[in-house]
């Protein structure tokens, strides 16, 4: 195939592009995961009315600048996102498997989870009724840090 000054295309350069479009794919699953997480956690603070603990609230400091990075990632395809992402989503991870260490009660702690403040220890703040929320940001933070690692390798191969 011929194309504007006599270049030549051969099927190897026109896949050349499927690594970009794969990490493409894994960026906006990254994006669903983190905006479904924010607005998850707006839904619950300011539709159901329940104030956040102060480790939610440090774990919420982390994933809604994920989301809006991630946005911006997807809209220009920037798989080098992974390089500031990564750190944000990982230090929001370790702040969710504190909180979750916490609340399992596997750290022991003389204080509550959460603090003196609202609690997120008490049976109205699950989901399904068996699920606590601490377990959904670490699972959130989890996969996003799959997927942003998944980026990565896509995007130096």
């Amino acid at each position: 195939m011929v194309i504007g000054n006599n270049q030549k295309t051969s099927p190897e350069a026109a896949n050349s592009d499927l690594p970009d479009l794969r990490a493409w794919g894994l960026l906006l699953a990254a994006w669903l995961v983190a905006i479904s997480a924010t607005l998850g956690a707006l839904f619950i603070g300011e539709i159901m009315g329940q104030a956040p603990c102060v480790l939610c609230w440090f774990q919420r400091a982390f994933m809604f600048p994920l989301a809006v990075i991630l946005t911006i990632s997807c809209f220009v395809s920037d798989s080098s996102v992974w390089r500031y992402a990564l750190p944000l989503a990982i230090i929001g991870w370790l702040v969710a498997l504190y909180h979750g260490l916490l609340y399992g009660g596997v750290i022991p702690e003389s204080i509550e989870p959460c603090g003196t403040g609202p609690s997120c220890s008490g049976s109205d703040m699950s989901i399904l009724g068996w699920i606590p929320i601490p377990a959904l940001s670490l699972a959130a933070f989890t996969a996003i840090i799959i997927l942003l690692i998944l980026v990565r390798k896509r995007s130096i191969a």
